[in-house]
This record gives C-alpha cells, structure tokens and sequence, in this order.
C-alpha cells in the first residue's frame, strides 16, 4: 500500500437577490476579457486537431502538426452507436438521489449524446489505461454534493475494470449529517481516491441552524481537508451553491461582511458584501492552501460551476427540468448569474497563481459551465427518489445534480485528459 496515499488517513440555494448593482456591474465588465484570458489555464485540455477517432485514447498526439483544440468548447451531439460507461446494474456506487434509470426517468435519451469539442474527437475514458497511470498515487474531491456528484461518475467509470475497498469504518459526520471523509483503495492499482465534504472549502460553522445561518472565515481554509493535502498527488476542488446562504463572513477571526439574515440591512451591523467576492476569496484561499503547502507538487484542479437547469419556478417553488434534449449552442447564451460566478472562480486561480509560493505544484482550471449548461435534460427532475419521496433536504425535484450516468460523466473524461501523461 503507498504510504502518500494513506498518510494521515482518519476513520474515516437560495440566490442572494441582494447583489450589490455597482459590484455586479463592474464584474460584468470584467466577463469578456475574463473569458479570453482564460484560454491560457485552459491549455492544458486541449488536443490536437484532426478526424481520430473518439473510441481510443491513443488519438491524443503530440506529434501532430495540427492546431490545438480546446476540448471545453463544443457541442453536444446523437452518439446511438456508443453505450454509456456502465448502468445502475453494473456499478455500486450510485446514490439514490441520482440513480434515473432505478426510479423511472421516462426518456433516457440523455444518455445517447457526445461532447464533441470544436475541431477534434474527445477520446472515451479508458479505465484501464487511468488506473495504470494512477499507480501509486492519489487524488482527493474536495467540495459540496456536486462533487460528491463528480467523484461517484469516477468511481463507475472505473468500475468497468476495477472495485475499490472503502477504509475506514467510523468517518466523521458533519453537523448537516454527511461525512467528513471517505477514502477508496483500489489494491491491485495502489490507488486512492478520497472525497472530503467542505460545502464552503474554507472553515465554516453553523451560528444557527434554525435560521440557516453560517459563520464563514473567507481566509482560513477548512483544515479537515486543508491538513491532509500533503497526503495527496492531486486535489480537486469545487463549490457554489452553499455560499448562497445567510451568512457572516469572517477574516482575521473578525465578522467583517454579511450575506443576509440579521447582521446585515436595516438594525445590522455588517456590510452586504456580494457572493462571487466571497467566493472568490474562498477559493483563493482554499487553493492557496494547496499550492503553498510543503511536499505537494501535484496538480490543483478547481472545476468551475455547474448550471442548473429549473424552469418554471425556483427549487422550492415548483420548479421542474423536463425537457429530454440539450440545447443547441447557438440557442443558448449562458446566464449572468453562472457567468458571474464562473468570473469569480476564474480569477481566484489567476490570483493564487500570481501570489502564492507554489512549491512545483500546477494549478489547473476544468471548465465545465458551458458544455453543462446545454443539458437541463441531464438531471433527475423528479427521479431520484420513489414517488412521493424527498431527494435530499429539502430537495423534491432535483434539477441541480446529475443523474449517473448521464452528461456528469464528461466531467471525468476531461479529468483524466488533465491527470495522465500528455502522448
């Protein structure tokens, strides 16, 4: 068993509607040249261009005089000729709240699309060939359920040639109920994957559950995950949604701004301070306390925002996600809101990037908000529970995760062009 991947192993949305005009204005200034900035962290998703074939990695080749192609712009496209990776029978890993064909999805066309990227075949991720290059080493999904989301297509993508064994027996639950960490090893690969839950990446604890209210320290990354990153070859992070709670924003140990509730408006005595700020200095912290930290040297990957796809009413309020085709992307222009936050993730990596001492590790940006943003027929609606059920919270329609498996799957295929060796 490789020591780096078990070191230190323990046992184990509401929008704000209180966005201030003059900072959301100036950071739509910002969206455009933020977009075209971002090519230059995207470099490392992109192949080179051609007609190779999709079923093979091997059609990724340096050698070719081709122009690059970025594999994050594209479009969604009919693949009736290739099977999904594996089906709610085949792989064990997958949660109720997701698992479409076990409750019923009436059209499971959402499973017959490829993401073609503009110029080139995004090759099918080959299990064996990703756990051979893992050998030895270890990744870590760092965020909210989405992640969790992410990290269970890994797992029955992988399925498909290897079953990990879950270490640890007696995790930590958090105060929502889930748990702190779960590592998977898979012994015939010496590979470990782990997900650690940290819905905010920085510390953060509930001030009053009745009300919704979280004291969130925007410099002080959340140590049950930030203390374990030496452990590991390369750390994934995410999240969004949960910084759209009522919230007190700490730096220094000091409540310093406010997003809602109490302490902020009329009587309050902290400033609104608009959510993609906040977010943007969580993740500069959060990634700051990767690429700073001593005897890591992997790569830092933060995995931009995920649309979700309510129509007709908000999560709570009736909203549903019922079409069964993506959007074509000509049709399609991505909403303020995701681009917004998006900015705010964007320019967090380009911060830590200038500012902080990065010790050999790289720090990479998979970009997924425009080609999830045509799937709103991806989702589970109403199918990820049995009739008359709940998803989770207070979730009854659920058109924010992804159903598995479904469109969620590209997330890791885009992964495993970042983590393996360039051909």
């Amino acid at each position: 068993m490789n020591m780096k991947s078990h070191k230190g192993h323990t046992s184990s949305p509401r929008r704000s509607a209180a966005i201030a005009a003059p900072v959301a204005f100036l950071l739509f200034l910002g969206l455009v040249s933020l977009y075209d900035l971002t090519l230059s962290d995207r470099r490392y998703l992109s192949i080179y261009g051609g007609t190779s074939s999709s079923s093979s990695s091997s059609s990724v080749a340096s050698s070719s005089s081709a122009p690059a192609c970025d594999l994050t712009r594209g479009e969604w496209v009919p693949d009736a000729a290739e099977a999904p990776y594996y089906t709610n029978l085949t792989c064990p890993f997958i949660d109720d709240h997701q698992n479409c064909m076990k409750f019923g999805k009436p059209s499971l066309e959402f499973m017959r699309w490829r993401w073609r990227p503009d110029g080139c075949e995004l090759p099918r991720f080959d299990a064996a060939a990703f756990l051979h290059a893992m050998r030895g080493k270890s990744v870590a999904f760092v965020g909210d359920s989405l992640a969790r989301n992410h990290f269970k297509s890994l797992l029955c993508i992988l399925s498909t040639v290897a079953l990990p064994v879950e270490v640890g027996t007696d995790p930590e639950i958090d105060v929502t109920g889930r748990a702190v960490r779960r590592d998977y090893y898979y012994g015939s690969h010496d590979f470990t994957a782990s997900l650690f839950w940290s819905p905010f990446l920085v510390k953060a604890n509930i001030s009053n559950a009745t009300l919704g209210m979280w004291d969130v320290h925007l410099d002080e990354p959340d140590g049950r995950w930030a203390a374990h990153v030496a452990d590991f070859d390369h750390v994934v992070l995410s999240g969004t949604n949960w910084f759209l709670r009522q919230s007190v924003y700490y730096e220094g140990g000091r409540p310093v701004a406010c997003n809602g509730g109490a302490s902020c408006g009329v009587g309050g005595n902290l400033t609104e301070l608009a959510v993609p700020l906040a977010l943007r200095a969580a993740f500069r912290t959060a990634l700051g306390a990767v690429a700073s930290h001593k005897g890591f040297s992997g790569k830092a990957i933060l995995r931009t925002l995920t649309p979700a796809h309510f129509e007709n009413g908000g999560w709570n309020t009736g909203g549903d996600c019922v079409r069964t085709r993506p959007y074509r992307r000509g049709n399609r222009t991505l909403g303020a809101f995701e681009a917004e936050y998006r900015s705010a993730q964007v320019e967090a990596l380009r911060e830590t990037k200038a500012a902080a001492r990065t010790n050999g590790a790289e720090l990479l940006l998979l970009d997924i908000t425009e080609a999830m943003d045509l799937r709103p027929d991806g989702h589970p609606s109403r199918y990820g529970h049995p009739p008359g059920g709940s998803v989770e919270g207070d979730f009854v329609v659920d058109c924010l995760h992804w159903c598995l498996p479904g469109p969620i799957d590209l997330w890791s295929e885009l992964l495993f062009q970042m983590l393996l060796p360039q051909h």
